[in-house]
């Protein structure tokens, strides 16, 4: 086992030119060894078929003058059916098996001192009407040597045409891994921003190269959606820091009673909105990084009640439409994300309404929020659900709003649970956010 193991993991360090060439020689040694193999039987076949017509021959010109009254016969045995020799020569090398072989017409080969003979026999009939058998041999010592040397000369041709074959299949494959070898050099010393060269051929190499092109876009891609990421992230983070920095030290050089209460006021609502910023930071970071608890029925109409309880402080009515229970197949915690951000959305922007629906749809389940506010122009209704988006910045600053993180997290934890959310148009004209989340398998 030990031994295997080893043999494995020495194989998996070997590149792929050796591995094919070690494969393609290999392969072609055993099946040009199986073909001498199998020509030199067919030669010693032939070989032997060959003796036997010629030992025949003598047999029956044999029997032929056994049947004129001869008893013995020159260069034959003539033997009775149970392989006593009759002829007065001495007993035949040959037990009652091979006699019957012979009787039946079949032919014999016997090994004896490393040295093979065949023998063949004819039924003759003496004068007196007793059965006798003609029996011819010959040693197949020349035959039998020939036949090795042959295969000796076989085996030795057939090792060499395996060493060339494994030859051509070295070139052959670096040849073949060649263009691979270029778009590996090209990858290496590739600027960012550019793409591999495309091959002429269109083969697997082509194919190779348009997927690492896509690769290194999507790349590309991710890296400057990073970029902008961090960037926004620092931009944002430093405007609560600085404001909360200005009022510590306005506070600290004019030391006035009466301001204090009114500066950790302040203090403490940037410091909640540098809180809320984080969350949604780290909310989002685990939501790209796929870190999400397993699926499990989760009751969206009791998620929207609590939510509403918790966000219904701006005045604004809320009017929940739940005509039937609907369970989505997501956590808990990520349903009151996106509640939460989605009520807190609406409500900053609501004149007086704010209406969520909960529809169960087949296999999925709908949750709709919709205002009565200014609404979302038809060019931003993809735009809003971008990191940092915000449509009127200023105003939302000054109203107490987010950082543009809300709805980009809600479309991140949509997402990772296969579901989508679009923004639209409330038939008051407000804004209209629709989340469909795959629905709860039913127990």
């Amino acid at each position: 086992m030990r031994a295997l193991r080893a043999a494995r993991e020495w194989w998996a360090r070997r590149t792929l030119r050796v591995r094919i060439t070690l494969t393609v020689g290999t392969v072609a040694l055993v099946a040009l060894l199986a073909l001498s193999r199998f020509a030199t039987v067919l030669a010693f076949g032939v070989l032997v078929d060959a003796t036997d017509q010629e030992l025949r021959t003598q047999s029956l010109q044999a029997v032929a003058r056994l049947d004129d009254g001869a008893t013995a016969v020159p260069g034959v045995r003539v033997v009775d059916m149970a392989g006593q020799a009759v002829d007065e020569g001495p007993p035949l090398p040959l037990d009652g098996r091979q006699v019957a072989q012979l009787a039946a017409g079949e032919g014999v080969t016997t090994q004896r001192f490393s040295a093979p003979r065949r023998w063949i026999a004819e039924l003759a009939i003496a004068p007196d009407g007793t059965p006798r058998l003609a029996v011819a041999s010959a040693d197949l010592v020349g035959g039998t040597a020939l036949t090795r040397r042959a295969a000796g000369l076989a085996v030795f041709g057939a090792v060499l045409a395996a060493l060339v074959v494994a030859g051509a299949a070295w070139v052959a494959t670096r040849a073949a891994l060649r263009p691979v070898d270029r778009l590996r050099t090209a990858a290496a010393a590739l600027p960012p921003g550019d793409r591999l060269p495309m091959p002429a051929a269109t083969d697997e190499v082509r194919a190779l190269a348009q997927e690492l092109n896509a690769l290194l876009a999507r790349r590309d891609e991710a890296v400057a959606r990073l970029e902008r990421f961090t960037g926004d992230a620092a931009h944002e983070l430093r405007s609560p820091v600085a404001a909360i920095r200005a009022q510590a030290e306005v506070a600290v050089a004019h030391p006035d009673p009466a301001l204090a209460d009114e500066t950790l006021r302040a203090v403490a609502v940037e410091a909640e909105r540098l809180t809320d910023m984080l969350a949604d930071l780290m909310a989002l970071a685990r939501a790209d990084a796929g870190q999400r608890p397993s699926p499990r029925p989760v009751d969206v109409v009791a998620a929207a009640r609590a939510a509403i309880g918790r966000q219904n402080r701006h005045g604004a009515v809320v009017k929940l439409v739940a005509p039937a229970p609907a369970a989505a197949a997501a956590s808990p915690g990520e349903v009151a994300l996106v509640l939460d951000n989605l009520l807190g959305n609406a409500l900053r922007h609501a004149r007086g309404l704010v209406q969520v629906g909960v529809l169960p749809a087949g296999r999925t389940v709908r949750l709709v929020v919709e205002d009565d506010g200014p609404g979302i122009p038809a060019a931003d209704r993809d735009r809003v659900f971008d990191r940092f988006t915000r449509l009127e910045p200023d105003v939302e600053s000054r109203a107490g709003g987010g950082a543009g993180l809300g709805l980009a997290l809600v479309a991140a934890l949509v997402a990772g649970r296969g579901g989508t959310v679009a923004a639209g148009e409330a038939p008051g004209g407000g804004a209209r956010m629709e989340v469909r989340w795959p629905a709860a398998a039913r127990p």
